[in-house]
């Protein structure tokens, strides 16, 4: 009777909240039913991994022949958010791509996540969802020590190798119309491809993603011989290309990829793959850029409840 009459001498608002802590807990309600990539790879059981064969350091193939990279490794961890999201472990299938048919293998399912080297831009947007920034790079120029190219004007009535499907393909293609320079535009599959064309003579210049220049050149230990000319002709941003149009895929991405920005994993991955020596021995040694360092310390902020 006393704890009764104690009780009702509180305030309403108190009575409720004394209530509301005595109340049972309730069942944790069954999770939403799954859909989209989710439900996919839950019913199968398995992932598929689309990768570059040369696209270093992001994605290529190791001395081994296995996918390697710093995409690929942001890709695993992908996976295991994934795996935790749909409560069930998967069979990682990996698929190789060009930059010609990535868009198409993600569209038409052949591959669940692209672990490449993949401009987000506005115009692949309306057919492809990407995961947050992982780099910044933008076009330049490869030519060989020596060469009288100094800039993209240079390149009147020269040959050019670009890698077909590429952000960089367009932009020449562009500044060739805006200029009026005449070059004879080459496009190959792979960006090695494209490589082996300055290389052997076949071409005057390659222009890709600086960063990719940069890595084939590591991966050739061939520093002596080519040089990356300073202007750049683009602006691309990298992410992991998924499915459009699938939110809870898109949930688990986003909320993938600020976990790995709190703890540390993106830092630790890139150090991994762009400070230190690449499995054929030699580094790129190429410091984080303060555009990306900003991108990745905003990533890490908590959102607001």
């Amino acid at each position: 009777m006393a704890l009764l009459g104690g009780l009702l001498l509180l305030s309403p608002a108190a009575r409720a909240q004394i209530e509301q802590d005595a109340t049972p807990p309730t069942v944790t309600p069954a999770p939403v039913e799954l859909s989209g990539t989710l439900a996919k790879v839950r019913a199968s059981g398995s992932i598929a991994l689309g990768y570059r064969e040369s696209s270093v350091p992001f994605s290529f193939l190791s001395p081994r022949n296995e996918p390697v990279g710093y995409s690929v490794e942001l890709c695993k961890a992908l996976v295991t958010s994934i795996e935790d999201a749909i409560n069930k472990s998967l069979t990682v299938r990996w698929v190789p791509v060009t930059a010609a048919s990535r868009i198409d293998a993600v569209e038409r399912g052949q591959i669940d996540l692209e672990c490449g080297s993949t401009t987000n831009n506005l115009e692949r947007q309306k057919r492809v969802a990407f995961s947050p920034t992982i780099f910044v790079s933008g076009t330049k120029l490869l030519v060989k020590k020596g060469s009288p190219i100094r800039s993209f004007r240079d390149l009147a009535g020269k040959r050019v190798a670009v890698t077909a499907g590429t952000t960089n393909e367009k932009t020449l293609h562009e500044l060739n119309a805006k200029f009026k320079l005449g070059m004879a535009i080459v496009a190959s599959s792979e960006h090695a491809e494209a490589f082996e064309l300055v290389a052997k003579g076949q071409a005057d210049a390659f222009a890709t993603d600086d960063v990719l220049l940069y890595g084939l050149i590591a991966q050739r230990a061939a520093q002596a011989d080519y040089v990356v000319l300073g202007d750049y002709l683009s602006y691309d941003p990298y992410g992991i290309m998924f499915r459009k149009d699938d939110p809870q895929l898109a949930k688990v991405v986003q909320e993938a990829f600020q976990i790995l920005a709190q703890d540390g994993e993106i830092d630790r991955q890139y150090k991994r793959w762009f400070l230190r020596k690449l499995p054929t021995g030699s580094s790129i040694d190429l410091p984080m850029s303060a555009q990306l360092a900003s991108i990745i310390e905003q990533l890490a902020v908590k959102p607001e409840k």
